[in-house]
């Protein structure tokens, strides 16, 4: 069972999340909150899997909230969804530096969201197309950009610091392994292996640590 909370300062949006993840099996909402600190409260007292995490709520924000739960060490297995407007807005950069492991648009199709919630339980990272190239984006602008830093570089084995590489770049397990000519499992390891040994607790981390630490390149003509 995943157990969930859901943050949103809108009630009747908060509650069309809370009925459409109770039609699950697999889904228990465990928690509510209306503002940020409720948020993390919550967070506390039922050591959910995941949080929808809206960004823009009275006392603290989402940003903040997500920073308090994921620095919490009792709240280790649990990952961050932040609901926002648009996928393009200001906050992209600022919640994954934060900890979320990913993004769903409060407007996104119903079955949609249950997938993310999932995706996310799992320990996989909700990241689309668009919110990848901002992330690229912000990173690239940068003036320290693309400088590696070696303690970290050193940690890895040349396959796992390429497959860090595309990671960050936005390809999927599957597109690298069709690159590399082996199987997605094999692909699976060594990014796995790459988390573990750079800290990262799930994909979207490690894409903020490989530019953070100069182990990725931004393509050259991004899309």
């Amino acid at each position: 069972m995943i157990r969930v909370v859901v943050a949103d300062d809108q009630e009747q949006v908060r509650r069309g999340f809370v009925a459409l993840l109770g039609l699950e099996p697999d889904l228990q909402v465990v928690g509510e909150a209306a503002d940020g600190l409720a948020a993390v409260g919550a967070a506390s007292r039922t050591r959910p899997d995941v949080v929808l995490m809206d960004i823009r709520m009275p006392g603290i924000d989402g940003l903040e909230a997500t920073r308090r739960i994921l620095a919490d060490p009792d709240l280790g297995g649990t990952r961050v969804i932040v609901l926002t407007t648009f996928d393009l807005d200001e906050y992209v950069f600022a919640a994954l530096s934060a900890g979320a492991s990913g993004f769903l648009l409060k407007h996104t199709d119903p079955a949609e969201m249950v997938h993310g919630v999932r995706v996310v339980a799992r320990g996989d990272a909700l990241l689309s197309p668009s919110v990848t190239r901002t992330l690229i984006g912000a990173f690239a602008s940068r003036p320290s950009a693309g400088h590696a830093d070696p303690a970290y570089r050193s940690l890895l084995t040349e396959r796992e610091a390429e497959a860090v590489a595309l990671v960050a770049a936005g390809a999927s397990n599957a597109e690298i392994a069709g690159q590399w000519f082996v199987s997605e499992v094999t692909v699976r390891t060594h990014v796995s292996r790459a988390m573990t040994k750079l800290g990262a607790r799930d994909r979207a981390q490690l894409v903020v640590l490989a530019y953070q630490h100069g182990l990725a390149q931004p393509p050259q003509h991004p899309q």
